[in-house]
């Protein structure tokens, strides 16, 4: 299959509703290449499922572009773009079989697959539906009849695959052997795909780029290691991952970073800066005008009286592969969160600590 490009320019979406205009989109700009796996990720309610319908066609488009392999997709039907779309609801034919489910992209189009029925056969036993063909999906367990969903869209080897939450109704050990297969399927095939989910370990896990949106606005694009290292903003910080924000006063520095000061009167080197505006300033409460911001990996521990920012373990938390500590102190914006790969007996709950920094792992956003 020829490699493919997903340009989207500008697109914006209004709804009209009795209580006035609702911006769900607003000038999304958008480039996806090749066989990517790109996901689209935030909240409920940040436009990004609404951004996956306008390019499925399924949704009308208010002002924008939408182009992909060069065709303006905005002039053509949903049937007319080949895409192949797997729903939060299973969209089932209640009266045909899991077979005749999965096949039904393949026989309305009229394929000329060399033999659609191990085609078939092929795509349900990599999904975990062998010895199922024969059943209807009110014989299905609502995981089941999703990946019969996924099976339809792929049968036919679509030119772009989207994808709405497809693991919603899966527990939590099949979603993770789900979204594998999902990925090596996508990658086999060399198909461009389109994720769309408000799981964040789904989205780092199966990625190569990351969308994220927030209120309608894509607020950063990049890869998951990118978006988790290198946030633009602290909405993208705060949402990807755990993460810690220590209100701060800039001492020096530039664009490559610099030197702060934190509440405590404790000082520490900043790799670099990004803006603070003002609206995420006044929304997670910043006193000043800087805030240093710290993965909880990256936060260690020494004696109540080391230098450092003073706080009290609260509790800990033996999690198998990490032990994760809440410590409170008044020289952050909350609780702060520790993650350690080893437990050690010497902090325990009610213990006194000094909270230090690893060099080269603190981020600083000011005004």
């Amino acid at each position: 299959m020829s490699q493919s490009d997903l340009q989207v320019r500008s697109l914006t979406k209004v709804f009209d509703t009795p209580e006035g205009d609702v911006t769900a989109v607003k000038d999304v700009n958008l480039d996806v290449q090749g066989d990517e796996f790109f996901s689209l990720l935030g909240p409920s309610g940040c436009g990004k499922t609404t951004t996956l319908r306008m390019i499925a066609g399924l949704e009308t488009i208010t002002s924008g572009e939408i182009r992909f392999n060069g065709r303006n997709l905005a002039r053509l039907a949903p049937a007319e773009r080949n895409l192949g779309m797997v729903f939060q609801s299973y969209a089932l034919f209640p009266h045909l079989t899991v077979f005749e489910n999965a096949a039904y992209g393949l026989r309305v189009r009229k394929s000329s697959h060399g033999n659609p029925t191990k085609r078939v056969y092929e795509l349900l036993s990599a999904l975990g539906l062998d010895g199922l063909a024969k059943r209807y999906p009110s014989d299905l367990s609502g995981g089941q009849q999703q990946r019969v969903s996924i099976a339809r869209a792929l049968a036919y080897e679509p030119d772009m695959f989207l994808l709405d939450e497809p693991l919603a109704n899966l527990d939590a050990k099949l979603r993770v052997q789900m979204r594998e297969e999902i990925r090596r399927i996508q990658k086999e095939l060399g198909v461009l795909a389109l994720y769309v989910t408000h799981d964040q370990e789904e989205a780092m896990s199966v990625s190569d780029r990351i969308g994220v949106f927030r209120l309608g606005h894509l607020m950063q694009v990049g890869s998951p290691e990118t978006v988790y290292r290198h946030p633009t903003s602290l909405f993208v910080a705060d949402f990807i991952g755990k993460i810690n924000f220590f209100p701060a006063t800039l001492l020096q520095g530039g664009d490559r970073g610099g030197r702060v000061q934190l509440g405590s009167g404790y000082e520490l080197e900043t790799t670099r800066f990004e803006e603070l505006n003002e609206n995420e300033r006044q929304e997670f409460g910043v006193p000043g005008d800087a805030v240093a911001a710290v993965r909880p990996e990256h936060i260690g521990f020494a004696a109540e009286d080391a230098d450092g920012v003073p706080g009290r373990i609260r509790r800990v938390l033996f999690l198998g592969s990490v032990v994760r500590y809440f410590v409170e102190t008044p020289h952050a914006l909350r609780e702060v969160m520790v993650e350690h790969a080893n437990p050690s007996v010497e902090y325990h709950e009610g213990q006194g600590v000094s909270l230090t920094f690893q060099p080269g792992h603190v981020l600083c956003f000011r005004r």
